[in-house]
This record gives C-alpha cells, sequence and structure tokens, in this order.
C-alpha cells in the first residue's frame, strides 16, 4: 500500500473513487438531478428510456451489431470516431443510470479512434478484422495507465495491488495487447464483485449494479457490469472471465449472448484474478456480445494472433472453420435440418436433481427443445451423474487456500467482506496437499463418468448427442441476495466444457404462475421455490447454455447459431416477435 494510504478510511478512498470515474464524463454527457431521479423510479431502462438521452445518429450506431459496425468502417460509411464517440456517450449514460463501470478513459479511446481513422485515410484499408469496434472489458483486464482494481480498494490507483512505481500502469494484459493490434478501440471497464466469486455484481468501492431490464433483480456476476452495460447497448461486445459461470449467468440476466471457453483457449497472460495460484480449475477468458456474429468475430479474430506464441498456456488450436462449416451444412439457414444430412440430437436437462427451474425458465427450456423438434432436429432428455458432485469439488478448489488470497487485498486497505461473501471467505487453514490431490482424482472421476455417460447416449440410435441445452440458473435473473444454487454453471466448469448462451424469452407474470402442487426436492429446492414472485420477476430475460465437450468453440457456436435460428422461426411462426 503507498504511504500514508490507510490514513484514509477505505470509505473514503471508495468515495473519491466513484466521484473521480464521474469527473471523466464529459460535462454534456451528464445527467440532472431530476434524470437520475427518473431512471430509479424506472422498471426497465432499456431501450426507449436510455435512447432518450441519445441523439437519433447515435441511436442508430448503438443499435448496430459488432459486425455491422466494423463492415461500415471498412467500407467508409462510418468513422471509428463517430462509432467510438457514440458508444462513450452511452456508456457514460449507462454508468450514470446503471452504476456500471469502475473505469472511464474516452478521452484516451476517441484519440485511439482519430489514429485508426488517419490510418484508414492513408493506407486505405483497415488496421485489422476488429478496426474501429468498441469493446469494453472486465475489470481484471490492464490497459495501460489505467487502474484495475478487481473490485478492491486497496488496488485503487495502480494494477493488481502493485505499488511499485516503476510497475504501476504500465501492465498491459496478453488480450489487451491482441485487440489493440486487431484495431479495437478499448474504453471503458465494467463493474463486478468483490473476489469475483459471486453471482451477482457488488463491491465496497461502487456499490451494486443492478439489472437494466429489471431493475428489481441482479445484473448476474461475476462480469455483471459487462451484461448490464450491453443490454443498455453501451457495447456490443466485451471481455469477461467465467470460473463457475461468470460469463454465462450475466448473460442469461441480462438477455445478450455469451461464449465460455475452454481454458487455455484464450490467453489469461497478465491478468488480474483471484486465487490465482490454483490452476486445477482455470478460469478462462470469455466474450459477452449482444450477437452470435460478435462472438464469432471476436473469438476468430483473437485466434488469429496466434496466442500461444505469446502465452505457453494457450493451446495451439487456430480457429477451425471447417468444423464451423460441418455443422452449419446440418440446417437451413432458419435452422431447419436439411434432408440431406443428419440432423442435429441434442440433449435437454430440465433440472439437476437439487434445485428445480422457476416457472419461466422451465418454459424457456419447454420452448427451446420445441423449436429443435419442430426444426427436424432430436431433443432428448439429458440425465448426467449428479451435478451436486460436481459442484461439490468445485467449490472445494475455490476455497482451497482458505481465502489466504482475498483476506490479503482486503488488507491493504482494511476494507471488510461485503455482507454476501463473509460465510463463504472467512480467513481458515488451507487445505491439505493430501486432501488437494485427492478433490483432483475425484474431479477426474467425475469427468470420466460424464464422458462416459455422454459416449453412451448413443446406444439407442447410433448418434451421441451433439451438445446440451441446460439451465444457467433457476431463475430470470435474481432477487438480489437470493441466488442460492449455481450447480447448473459449476459443473460445466469443473469438466472444462465449451458454452453459448443464448436469449430464449422473458419471464412473464400472466403465464408463469407457480404450481400450486409442486413439490420441492429438498430444503435447497424449498428455499429457491418460495423465493419466486411472479409479479417481480415480470420482464426478467431467460436465458440457457448450450454445452459441448472440451475445446469445441467452434462446434458449439454453429450448433448456437442453428438452434437460435430455429428459436426465432418458431417464434415467428406463433405470433410471437
Amino acid at each position: 500500500m503507498a504511504p500514508g494510504a490507510r490514513a484514509v478510511s477505505w470509505e473514503a478512498q471508495a468515495a473519491k473513487k466513484r466521484a473521480d470515474t464521474l469527473a471523466k464524463i464529459r460535462p454534456e454527457w451528464r445527467l440532472s438531478d431530476r434524470d437520475l431521479e427518473r431512471a430509479r423510479e424506472q422498471r426497465d431502462l432499456t431501450g426507449p428510456f436510455i435512447q432518450s438521452f441519445l441523439l437519433p445518429d447515435e441511436v442508430s450506431i448503438v443499435s448496430m451489431e459488432s459486425v455491422d459496425i466494423v463492415d461500415s468502417i471498412r467500407h467508409g460509411k462510418l468513422t471509428a470516431v463517430q462509432v467510438t464517440t457514440a458508444f462513450c456517450k452511452t456508456a457514460a449514460i449507462a454508468h450514470q443510470i446503471n452504476n456500471c463501470l469502475h473505469e472511464i478513459f474516452f478521452d484516451q479511446a476517441v484519440e485511439r479512434a482519430r489514429s485508426l481513422d488517419a490510418h484508414f485515410a492513408d493506407k486505405k484499408t483497415v488496421l485489422g478484422p476488429l478496426h474501429g469496434l468498441p469493446i469494453s472489458l472486465k475489470d481484471q483486464f490492464h490497459v495501460k495507465g489505467v487502474d484495475t482494481t478487481m473490485g478492491y480498494i486497496g488496488w485503487i490507483g495502480g494494477n493488481l495491488g502493485i505499488k511499485d512505481p516503476s510497475r504501476t500502469h504500465k501492465v498491459e494484459s496478453q488480450i489487451t495487447s491482441e485487440l489493440l493490434a486487431l484495431g479495437a478501440v478499448l474504453y471503458c471497464k465494467t463493474s463486478l464483485p468483490q473476489t469475483l466469486l459471486l453471482g451477482e455484481t457488488k463491491n465496497n468501492i461502487i456499490g451494486q449494479t443492478l439489472n437494466p431490464r429489471n431493475q428489481n433483480l441482479s445484473c448476474g456476476g461475476s462480469s455483471g457490469g459487462e451484461g448490464a452495460l450491453q443490454a443498455l447497448r453501451g457495447s456490443t461486445l466485451g471481455v469477461g472471465t467465467d470460473i463457475g459461470g461468470s460469463v454465462r449467468i450475466p448473460s442469461a440476466f441480462n438477455g445478450i449472448f455469451a461464449l465460455k471457453p475452454t481454458p487455455e483457449r484464450i490467453s489469461y497472460r497478465d491478468a488480474a484474478n483471484t486465487n490465482p495460484g490454483q490452476n486445477t480449475y482455470r478460469s478462462t477468458v470469455g466474450f459477452l456480445s449482444t450477437s452470435l456474429g460478435g462472438l464469432d468475430l471476436i473469438l476468430r479474430s483473437v485466434l488469429s494472433t496466434r496466442p500461444w506464441l505469446a502465452d505457453p498456456a494457450v493451446v495451439p488450436i487456430p480457429f477451425r472453420q471447417d468444423v464451423v462449416d460441418e455443422y452449419l451444412a446440418r440446417a437451413r439457414p432458419d435452422g431447419s435440418a436439411q434432408p440431406s444430412a443428419r440432423p442435429l440430437k441434442l440433449g435437454v436437462l430440465w433440472n439437476d436433481g437439487i434445485v428445480t427451474p422457476h416457472p419461466p425458465v422451465t418454459r424457456g427450456i419447454h420452448m427451446l427443445a420445441d423449436a429443435v423438434r419442430q426444426a427436424g432436429h432430436k431433443a432428448v432428455d439429458w440425465n448426467p451423474p449428479p451435478q451436486a458432485t460436481a459442484k461439490r469439488i468445485h467449490v472445494s478448489f475455490l476455497k482451497a487456500d482458505g481465502a489466504h488470497d482475498i483476506s490479503h487485498q482486503l488488507a491493504l486497505s482494511g476494507e471488510p467482506l461485503i455482507p454476501d461473501l463473509r460465510d463463504s471467505f472467512q480467513l481458515s487453514d488451507p487445505i491439505g496437499l493430501l486432501e488437494y490431490q485427492d478433490l483432483t482424482l475425484q474431479g477426474l472421476d467425475y469427468e470420466s463418468a460424464y464422458s462416459d455417460y455422454w459416449n453412451s447416449t448413443a446406444a439407442d440410435d447410433g448418434q451421441v448427442v451433439d451438445a446440451v441445452i441446460m439451465p444457467v440458473s433457476p431463475h430470470a435473473a435474481v432477487i438480489p441476495g437470493r441466488y442460492y444454487h449455481t450447480a447448473y454453471t459449476e459443473a460445466i466448469n469443473l469438466m472444462n466444457y465449451s458454452a453459448v448462451v443464448i436469449p430464449v424469452t422473458t419471464a412473464d407474470k400472466a403465464v408463469d404462475v407457480p404450481d400450486p402442487s409442486f413439490v420441492p426436492l429438498g430444503p435447497e429446492d424449498t428455499r429457491n421455490w418460495e423465493a419466486y414472485d411472479a409479479e417481480i420477476y415480470d420482464g426478467g430475460p431467460v436465458g440457457l447454455q448450450i454445452v459441448a465437450r472440451k475445446f469445441e468453440e467452434e462446434k458449439i457456436l454453429a450448433i448456437a447459431k442453428i438452434v437460435h435460428a430455429a428459436l426465432q422461426a418458431a417464434k415467428a411462426k406463433a405470433g410471437a416477435i
């Protein structure tokens, strides 16, 4: 900690940081007290509400998807400065009404955009496939000259807790370097929870980030600020991380898309992390986007830099277009099965045997399974080894160090754990080596059992399940403080599987009525079921994850494209669009 820093209370340090961040917003983009009060009164901040603060041409730009933006810049229809300014302004408003940013560097971003426009004018070509595209970053990734707090007060004024003047603000994450080399514009860092290990977004610096689609609910976590910012169209593409659901949960809760790759597919080098020495079940860099096209664009772009050359932890697998083509060939553009090809066979996990999904989520699963079948594909029940086992093992690794890393970071400022984490991360003795090794073996045994089950799905028709549809969580977003069950995502992390989240529907109080005859599976199910309130959840997004095995990112993106197209076709047929 810098000399004398502890002489200032952690509360005062947090207050100053909040004020400094707001001061970085251009005066003409600042909202009045009345506007802020109106925002607090809204249930839904997205769409017409936030657009009311934008000019028509700005609305037009931020309503575009990532692929269309880079195409428009490449063909000279828009400049990087126009695009960057529109997204910076929207992000500034999003933060004022939704509290979703940790770091703002808009001036740096506009200067970067000017240099890209100058390059385009001089060379008559773009710098790379992401030329001029604003990309937001979860506050784990280092950008030169910008703080990385990762939600810790003791990191304010530096990054990674580093107070060495020779390194502070000079460290750059590898993914940051790759994005800049590809032509991206970086402009803000998004909020996350203290410790990262929470399915909501709360910390002692900025407080809580709520769900902009329904302010009664949480935006999810730990990449929660990313999800919220994109729901407000302050970004179309962002970088997050996932060790227990942290890109999938915010995407599902905010009605957007996400890709969770297998760890070691994308570089984590020189990024901040909690308990970074725990590598048995690694956190993975993942992506959130307002479109599937955005996920495809960033994956193929980043892999084109051959990240394994700079980061030896990355497995050298280039983007495999042949895999994408193979799967897309099995369906028409509307998602329906090609008569000349084998249809997809998808597993459907309705319930993990511990906690039953709330009515909106169950309805969403039915919608997706029905759409798949209507499109001529197969949907079969999925009954894998108990996911409770996977969650138990996975959580043991997250807590293996006895919260010593977390405790060290908190001690830098003297801040306490937020209330949501006090029971889970009190300082204790680390687990012993023999126990750690035994847990590793248990994890490997579970992975093997799950793989064996997956292979057994060929027994009935000779076709192995291609991917699995399953909940991200048992609720549509979540009432703050009531995220009781994370096994739906954590089981997938234990096996390091690839997953894509797609938005499916929204909670509807008139339709998603609790079943009075429902019998809970146990105490945890009872607690979750009693937390359901159709009125409060009304309008909350429902997203589902589509899961493939390790290092199958191209495959799962292609399957997600087919499934999403089938869902849209089914909605159109039913008159639901």
